[in-house]
């Protein structure tokens, strides 16, 4: 018999449903994981969306105070998907209560919250996952077996680009995410963490950086109602946008290897252009969230005018043969959460770290914090390792 975990959400906008349906989606993807989450509770300041939730995936109960799930007994793991403010304060509480999290990037808003939510995991030596999903791509994870493997020989340099259109209109609603006090550095937070992530899980650390930053939809209107994603809204008062619409950035990597990263959440146009491109002394390799199961791969001994390839990752490629029997079967962004769910009751199960760690949320969020730096004072600034 399959032993039950209980399972909790905090906040239930867009994340939250996908954290909810990703746990239900578990058992039949990875049976071997040997427990089954149970919905056991669902928290939403909101007015009646955690009932909603209730009724559509079946939490047993609901509540509007987070705190009702840390002194929950039945829980004992928790998907902390509320924004960005709320992380430091939930994730040190939820550990605290001995609760496994599943925590949404860039978890807090600076390097000091990120590091904070980590300290008390490992002090109530409870799990804890951060929401990386696109180092969970197969097509990634191959990307990275491929340059650890020397095939395309030193990794001489990188490109990074996480570009969207969804802040671009105009009349978007001028919620939380345009907050410096609950929404933190804007793009970086949003789409630049997911860039240093990829960057560190490819290529290692990164040395220094400097960046350049900047907000190009100055006032937004302020919302009359609750809000849920990319809200528009016209005729309330204008207020400011307090954080980054853009930021690029060049990277010095621990090893020799250089960098660019560009992220803008105003890129009309561009609707998840998310993606790399790495360069080595014998060949290059890419990767585009768009085409997410496909690798455009260079290699051999001809240097100048050598071929690039396409390459469909298949069975035997991360997670791949959970979801489809052979490759160019695609998989699609939600079984990305899916591998990331299993990953992390994995570690709650085995009492030990599998996919990503608070660790890596302190060290992106230490680059983050460096880029904003940087964009202040408009110098080269150092990445210093997280401890």
């Amino acid at each position: 018999m399959v032993d039950a975990l209980g399972v909790a959400v905090v906040g239930f906008g867009w994340m939250g449903r996908v954290h909810t349906q990703a746990y239900a989606r578990v058992p039949h993807h990875f049976p071997q994981l040997g427990v089954r989450p149970e919905l056991v509770a669902v928290a939403e300041e909101v007015p009646g969306r955690a009932e909603e939730a209730a009724a559509r995936y079946g939490f047993a109960s609901t509540c509007r105070d987070w705190r009702d799930i840390a002194a929950d007994a039945r829980v004992r793991a928790v998907s902390i998907t509320a924004p960005n403010f709320l992380h430091r304060e939930i994730g040190v509480a939820m550990a605290e209560a001995g609760k496994h999290i599943w925590i949404e990037k860039p978890v807090g808003l600076t390097a000091a919250d990120a590091r904070a939510v980590a300290d008390a995991v490992a002090r109530a030596r409870v799990q804890g996952a951060v929401g990386f999903n696109y180092r969970n791509a197969p097509a990634v994870e191959a990307a990275r077996g491929l340059i650890a493997s020397g095939e395309i020989g030193a990794v001489t340099h990188v490109r990074i680009r996480l570009l969207s259109d969804y802040a671009a209109h105009p009349d978007g609603a001028l919620t939380w995410r345009y907050e410096r006090e609950r929404g933190g550095s804007g793009v970086l937070g949003d789409l630049a963490s997911h860039g240093v992530d990829l960057a560190r899980f490819l290529l290692g650390d990164i040395a220094s950086l400097v960046a350049d930053t900047a907000v190009f939809i100055p006032r937004r209107a302020r919302p009359v109602g609750a809000t849920a994603g990319h809200t528009l809204a016209t005729g309330g008062d204008l207020g400011p946008v307090e954080n980054e619409d853009y930021v690029s950035c060049l990277l010095r990597f621990a090893s020799g290897a250089r960098g660019v990263l560009e992220a803008c959440r105003v890129s009309v146009g561009e609707q998840n252009n998310y993606g790399f491109e790495v360069h080595g002394t014998r060949g290059a390799v890419s990767w585009d969230f768009r085409r997410m199961n496909e690798l455009a791969v260079s290699r051999g001994t001809s240097y100048q005018d050598q071929p690039v390839s396409t390459v469909y990752v298949g069975p035997g490629a991360g997670e791949f043969a959970a979801f489809q029997p052979g490759a160019a079967n695609a998989m699609g962004y939600d079984d990305l959460k899916v591998v990331e769910a299993y990953r992390f009751l994995r570690s709650v199960t085995e009492g030990r770290p599998y996919g990503t760690t608070l660790a890596d949320a302190v060290h992106s969020a230490t680059a983050l914090d460096a880029m904003a730096e940087s964009a202040r004072t408009g110098t080269w600034t150092p990445v210093t390792p997280a401890p």
